[in-house]
């Protein structure tokens, strides 16, 4: 099934036609709204008037995540606030969430991308649909909500949490697909096999699953636990949220929604241009954001676009699986998670000695971050309880700024390892396969 075979499934001329006019009021639009783009086109000499089409992209300077929390709150908003009625926030290094803002039009053309996703993900009215992302200032939950309904299906708020609940409500409501990351799938599987719960019990037929990477061989687990066909989604808050691209029933790469996103891959050192089929940094342009547009906004993401055509018939451009990130963020259970936060928490507990190390995990499936900090000796005391305070203390704080529960670990004066050179303050031991 295609949603809006018009747009899904036009010639690359029309593509190109439709993503040339879109460029050009874009470009236009924040020159005159957004004093940041106005003053980064100026120092590279570019004028409105010199992008005539998609080929002239090449002209316009990049936009980058720092840019944005340079810009915070709403630096880079190009709509008045009278016309904003969403506001969505995302982790920054510095404590400072991303702020990202949408017009009624944005919701409009995020539910229309969110409705291409679940149509090729076989769902439509009649089918009932559990959202387990989380809702909030998360982009997850409440981006696949309003593509189940628009899709006019029955959308169940299932959220994260209450698993055994979720699962039972999954049976009785005969639910026919869901959304959710690939270690909570795993993990409801498991919490299916301790309540005495089958997948032949369910009637799931589809998961459309992102928010964090995966491999093939996770799919094929999923897949084989739970009874259901993976889709993977691919989305990040600062251009839109869930539903920039999207898999169809082949499986293979995910189709972009290009006349709304306007895909390049670059050189993440030289910063030159990729031809089709070369891995390297995925760069997007919000050709119809109203909101926050971005001007070929560097996402981090290592991915690849894929020449060819498609059996389903849609014929927009697919992007690779995404096998990495250009810097040192982490992804845990769907959140974007900077060491430089959690150095920043500690640092600013005179508690603390300026040692620490992250340690991630995946245990039954699902991420798990630990902190190990070592405390000043003038503060460091295990038989008054002084411990038990820090390790709470430390916790709070941590939880506050990263919007995730870490395992704190009070370490004694001096017990963490001393680097003769440069430090490596962060073990990533999950294991994705």
């Amino acid at each position: 099934m295609i949603w809006n075979p018009s747009k899904e499934t036009m010639s690359r001329e029309q593509m190109r036609m439709i993503q040339s006019r879109r460029l050009v009021k874009l470009v236009k639009y924040v020159y005159t709204n957004v004093p940041f783009y106005r003053h980064k086109m100026q120092e590279a000499s570019v004028d409105p008037g010199d992008i005539q089409n998609i080929d002239d992209i090449v002209k316009l300077p990049f936009t980058t995540k720092q840019d944005l929390r340079d810009n915070y709150p709403y630096g880079l908003q190009a709509a008045p606030m009278s016309e904003i009625v969403r506001v969505h926030a995302s982790s920054g290094t510095t404590g400072k969430p991303t702020i990202v803002t949408y017009t009624r039009h944005d919701l409009e053309v995020w539910a229309e991308c969110l409705s291409r996703a679940l149509t090729a993900a076989g769902m439509g009215r009649g089918d009932t649909f559990s959202v387990a992302y989380g809702y909030g200032l998360f982009t997850g939950g409440l981006g696949a909500h309003y593509g189940v309904e628009n899709i006019g299906a029955a959308v169940l708020p299932a959220s994260t949490g209450g698993s055994e609940k979720h699962i039972r409500l999954l049976r009785d409501l005969k639910a026919t697909g869901i959304a959710a990351t690939p270690s909570y799938m795993l993990y409801l599987s498991e919490q299916m096999k301790k309540l005495g719960i089958s997948r032949d019990e369910l009637s799931l037929r589809a998961a459309v699953c992102g928010a964090e990477p995966y491999t093939e061989n996770m799919r094929q687990e999923i897949q084989n636990r739970m009874g259901v066909k993976v889709f993977n989604i691919y989305g990040l808050s600062e251009i839109m949220g869930p539903g920039v691209s999207y898999e169809c029933d082949e499986q293979h790469g995910s189709h972009i929604s290009e006349d709304h996103f306007y895909p390049e891959i670059i050189n993440p050192v030289t910063l030159e241009r990729q031809p089709l089929g070369t891995e390297g940094e995925l760069v997007f342009t919000t050709l119809t954001k109203a909101g926050l547009p971005l001007i070929r906004y560097r996402t981090r993401d290592i991915s690849s676009l894929m020449p060819g055509t498609c059996p389903c018939g849609r014929t927009n451009v697919r992007m690779t699986p995404i096998v990495g990130r250009s810097d040192d963020m982490l992804v845990i259970r769907g959140i974007n998670v900077f060491p430089s936060q959690i150095e920043d928490v500690i640092l600013g507990l005179p508690q603390f000695e300026p040692f620490y190390l992250i340690v991630v995990n995946r245990v039954n499936h699902l991420d798990t971050l630990e902190v190990q900090a070592e405390v000043h000796k003038e503060y460091y005391n295990p038989k008054n309880g002084e411990m038990e305070r820090l390790q709470k203390l430390l916790a709070s704080k941590i939880q506050s700024v990263i919007s995730i529960k870490a395992d704190v670990k009070i370490m004694a004066p001096g017990s963490i390892e001393r680097a003769q050179g440069k430090s490596s303050r962060v073990v990533d031991n999950r294991k994705l396969s």
